[in-house]
């Protein structure tokens, strides 16, 4: 079995001396400096680079410069996608997103560990498990979602926030670790934000 396979399959893999893997991210990576170097207003050139680089993309979607991730291949974004500034996307284990997921700035989906023990650790084995976002989800500023972690649809996850379990549908997510603080009900949609 090869060290992609092994990674494909969440059991211990050899990140750092896979020659495979070690092109495989510096593939991406060069598509993502590409990618970071385009100026704005070239909407065509991103659109063409992401479609490229990402394994699955619907109809409409942006991701605003700057973006990194490992390969690319595993992750899956759904229609009306936006990932805002400094997205960072460590995609060993397979990342989707489902319809109209917003991340704000500094987030980051992390799929990718390491053991415990520093011996493995030291021979550059790692683990990757996947994560899944629902659909109308909105990922506030620099929270970070750990490895094999599944967020419901319809969920809003507070700034700052760092995901390590499985978050329900419908609910509001804050805190280190994220825990559900409260469930989004109809009274929700009479909240008005634009008091003077």
């Amino acid at each position: 079995m090869t060290e992609k396979e092994k990674m494909a399959n969440k059991m211990l893999y050899d990140a750092n001396y896979d020659k495979e893997l070690l092109r495989d991210r510096l593939e991406a990576k060069d598509l993502c400096f590409e990618y970071n170097q385009l100026k704005p207003s070239n909407i065509e050139e991103q659109e063409k680079i992401m479609k490229k680089l990402l394994g699955k993309t619907k109809g409409n979607f942006t991701i605003v410069a700057p973006f990194w991730c490992d390969y690319g291949y595993n992750i899956e974004i759904g229609e009306n996608f936006f990932a805002n500034h400094n997205t960072v996307i460590l995609d060993g284990g397979k990342v989707k997103f489902g319809d109209n997921v917003f991340v704000a700035p500094n987030s980051g989906f992390h799929t990718a560990g390491h053991p415990i023990d520093a011996e493995r650790r030291n021979k550059g084995l790692e683990y990757a498990y996947p994560i899944t976002v629902g659909n109308n989800v909105w990922i506030g500023a620099g929270v970070q979602v750990m490895p094999n972690v599944t967020i419901g649809d319809n969920v809003v996850i507070g700034g700052g926030s760092v995901v390590v379990k499985d978050i329900p549908s419908n609910s509001v997510a804050v805190g280190n670790p994220c825990k559900v603080i409260r469930a989004i009900t109809e009274e929700d949609k009479k909240t008005c934000w634009d008091k003077k």
